[in-house]
């Protein structure tokens, strides 16, 4: 593909909503290893399948490939500084947040709208990526709104969104 094709591409798929998750694994030494991820979707529920992607250039990449499992973190609007946190480079975003480790031994991160701790199913390469399908070992749910990432930025759903506004 072209560079103005590329660019074209990024263009456009900045412009299509998305949620926002942060990733957590933990790697070979068991030491936590997350990053924020919006290329994340919903597979099956037949078994409880979901799937997410990696680039292959991430730093993160090896502690993924060699991990059996992870978890994801569905955040909520009010964990902007966490999102950014987890996209940035600093390999400390562990100590920006409140964490532990679940009896599935993954980092789980608190105050997420919904966690999904996974068992890996798959490892697809795709291109400059890497697909992980896993299935879902264990969910929790917290009443809380959604972050949404658009045109590189992210924030909660307007108040006058139909689905808000009718309650």
């Amino acid at each position: 593909m072209s560079n103005e094709n590329v660019s074209i591409f990024k263009e456009i798929m900045g412009s299509y909503p998305t949620g926002v998750t942060i990733l957590t694994t933990t790697d070979a030494e068991g030491k936590p290893c997350g990053l924020t991820v919006n290329s994340f979707a919903s597979v099956s529920l037949e078994p409880n399948l979901v799937l997410w992607c990696l680039d292959c250039r991430s730093a993160s990449l090896e502690a993924f490939k060699q991990s059996q499992s992870f978890a994801v973190h569905i955040l909520a609007a009010d964990q902007e500084e966490l999102c950014w946190a987890f996209a940035g480079k600093d390999p400390d975003r562990f100590s920006k947040a409140d964490w532990y480790l679940s009896k599935n031994n993954l980092p789980v991160i608190s105050g997420s709208l919904g966690v999904l701790e996974c068992k890996t199913m798959q490892q697809i390469d795709a291109g400059d990526h890497i697909i992980f399908l896993g299935e879902i070992i264990d969910i929790d749910k917290q009443d809380k709104e959604p972050m949404l990432y658009f045109r590189r930025n992210v924030g909660k759903i307007p108040a006058d969104w139909p689905a808000v506004a009718q309650g």
